[in-house]
């Protein structure tokens, strides 16, 4: 399959020092001025194929929301270049990136915050609809919106009505709506789910999954629950501390990890009767990526780590046909 999605060395860096007076410090005897950058996405390279789902893992504050907004051309990256359909789209002004707007769309995690409770949910959805497809009449646009809200399983006799008289998982329905009112090809779905209960969460999984079978969606799947991780993906790319850790398709990566952290993230899913001594347990703290350490920005709590793992960055690798990884200890042999 050809890359629909292409993510080249993309690194998005913030500053936060604040005003001019907040980046001022004393520094043996001297008033100097410091930045304070954090370092949320190093490098990472990516490619998503046409009608894949592409799952990114990792804990909280490993930059993979971020990477998605860079990706969807919410954040500009700082180096790097996101390319989509063959074409670069990070690089463009807001009127040239506007006919990619509608092939790629984004369904955010908290459905209440991304929706606006001053409108009714007739005018969300109409709203992207009105913007990308001027040529359409009122009548067209009312069926449009009509059909897809019976495709993700509201009533359109709903439309009237506003976004705090849903609940959660209606709400995320109707988020979902907005995206695809626009025939999307390529959706980011940031953490969608995880705001919801279990019971409300199954469906709203087999909403996606429908909706890319009947209009061959392509995904960007963030989470940092396993189990729909693997449900849900064809590939899994594992993030740590904004550096791409792992990636292969789903099922290697559950039963063959070889990232050490990879293996403790797994480690970490619980099972009925699985031996509690055999959980890896990780030592230490998680660097600040305000200061990220030298090296892998992992060894610090590898209890495979040595000299090498220390001083110099691990490069993408590919350890078997199919699947990478970046590390030192994979590459020598010695895991």
């Amino acid at each position: 399959m050809s890359a629909l999605v292409e993510i080249k060395n993309v690194e998005k860096r913030f500053d936060i020092s604040g005003g001019f007076l907040d980046q001022l410090k004393l520094e043996s005897g001297r008033i100097v001025r410091r930045r304070t950058v954090v370092n949320a996405v190093n490098g990472v390279t990516l490619s998503i194929a046409q009608g894949e789902t592409l799952a990114v893992v990792g804990e909280s504050g490993c930059g993979k929301s971020t990477l998605a907004r860079a990706v969807i051309g919410l954040h500009a990256p700082t180096a790097g270049e996101v390319w989509f359909d063959g074409q670069r789209t990070d690089n463009l002004s807001p009127k040239a990136m506007r006919p990619f707007r509608k092939r790629m769309q984004m369904v955010f995690q908290d459905p209440y915050a991304s929706l606006n409770p001053r409108l009714t949910v007739r005018s969300i959805l109409e709203e992207p609809v009105h913007m990308h497809f001027p040529e359409l009449s009122p009548a067209q646009v009312s069926e449009r919106v009509a059909e897809v809200m019976c495709q993700v399983g509201l009533d359109p006799a709903w439309a009237g009505n506003y976004p705090h008289e849903f609940s959660g998982g209606q709400r995320q329905r109707v988020s979902i709506a907005r995206a695809l009112t626009v025939d999307p090809e390529f959706i980011v779905a940031d953490e969608p789910i995880s705001a919801l209960d279990v019971s409300i969460q199954a469906q709203i999984l087999n909403l996606l999954m429908d909706a890319q079978e009947q209009r061959g969606l392509t995904y960007l799947f963030i989470s940092h629950d396993l189990g729909v991780v693997r449900h849900i993906s064809t590939r899994v790319a594992v993030m740590y501390l904004g550096s791409l850790c792992e990636l292969t398709d789903a099922d290697t990566l559950f039963d063959r990890p070889l990232h050490p952290y990879t293996q403790a993230l797994l480690s970490a899913i619980p099972r009925l009767g699985a031996d509690p001594a055999k959980r890896v347990r990780l030592i230490g703290e998680i660097p600040s990526p305000i200061n990220l350490p030298p090296g892998c920005v992992f060894h610090g709590r590898c209890k495979h780590a040595e000299e090498r793992c220390r001083v110099e960055v691990p490069v993408v690798i590919e350890a078997e046909p199919g699947h990478m990884v970046a590390c030192h200890g994979v590459q020598e042999g010695r895991i």
